[in-house]
């Protein structure tokens, strides 16, 4: 596993990767070890447990007021692969803001926090710590929306393949997808809280370009949370409309199977007439020249008659 603790800056702005803990410095922890979450907690002044706290997938979003600082919280959308397919699901990520720096950690290096280090955000400034957590929080938004435009994909095609050879994993993959939008829709509401809180905290100050950015990511949750959930319905609709194709083609092969069995049922319920042990002249045509040819014959036509009826019947 790769353990990563980088320093950056922006002075003029421009990023750079710095040595030292000093002011104004954005500090990303991925996947820490207890040495690096020691030494920031120590230099920082921060409990182990609140900068450890993002490594935990079970922690759930919150803001948290402690002497000196304040933590956040919140989901963040990650690739996940199950069943052999490329799923997503949400892993915490941790934001701590102290008088001088923000630090943010997480257990993967998501693409999130990468496009800040590749400097593909405008107006960026690891000094303007409150608006570079709105900003987070935007891109946050932005990759929920991204996947949960892949899930639809992945959805239809799927819904196209119910055409041709549809099979079990289309049911498991549907059911994988339903099962993410569902992490996500969690996480964003519980998101949505967060952001609100922030909002009102006076602790925080906030300034007016910062307040547009944070009414912007309000915009982007909620429109989140709409796609999660007609997205939600739709896959619901597509398992269902599966479920019925895949029982209706059960049906219609069970009916060709009783179909067949009914019309096999006729010469063997002849043959086995005639296979009794009676005396040879009670048995029709038994004495009769070429009378095993026009069984056979009667035979044939009574199948004949037997299956034009079911066709009729809609059952062949």
């Amino acid at each position: 596993m790769k353990y990563v603790l980088n320093i950056y800056r922006t002075d003029e702005s421009i990023l750079h990767t710095m040595k030292n803990f000093e002011g104004g410095v954005w500090i990303q922890l991925v996947s820490p070890t207890s040495k690096e979450i020691s030494i920031v907690a120590e230099q920082f002044g921060l409990e182990v447990n609140d900068v450890s706290a993002a490594l935990d997938d079970e922690e759930s979003s919150r803001i948290s007021l402690e002497d000196g600082y304040t933590l956040i919280l919140v989901d963040i959308p990650t690739p996940e692969v199950r069943h052999q397919k490329t799923m997503y699901t949400t892993i915490p990520l941790g934001i701590i803001l102290t008088q001088d720096v923000i630090i943010t950690v997480c257990r993967e290096d998501t693409p999130i926090l990468q496009y800040f280090v590749n400097s593909r955000v405008k107006e960026f400034s690891t000094k303007k710590r409150l608006r570079f957590i709105y900003q987070i929080l935007f891109k946050s938004a932005a990759t929920y929306q991204v996947n949960l435009r892949t899930i639809d994909k992945k959805r239809t095609e799927v819904e196209e393949r119910m055409d041709g050879d549809t099979q079990d994993m289309d049911l498991i993959e549907l059911h994988e997808l339903e099962s993410t939008l569902v992490y996500f829709e969690t996480s964003l509401r519980a998101n949505v809280i967060v952001l609100d809180r922030l909002k009102r905290y006076k602790r925080l100050e906030q300034y007016p370009e910062d307040m547009d950015i944070l009414e912007d990511v309000f915009v982007e949750y909620q429109q989140a949370i709409e796609m999660t959930s007609i997205y939600r319905n739709v896959i619901d609709g597509t398992r269902q409309l599966l479920s019925s194709v895949i029982d209706n083609r059960l049906n219609n092969v069970m009916k060709y199977l009783t179909s067949i069995t009914i019309v096999m049922a006729i010469p063997t319920i002849i043959s086995g007439i005639y296979g009794m042990n009676v005396a040879g002249k009670w048995m029709p045509l038994s004495t009769t020249p070429y009378g095993f040819g026009i069984i056979c014959v009667i035979i044939l036509v009574i199948c004949l008659i037997t299956l034009r009826i079911l066709r009729k019947k809609k059952m062949l």
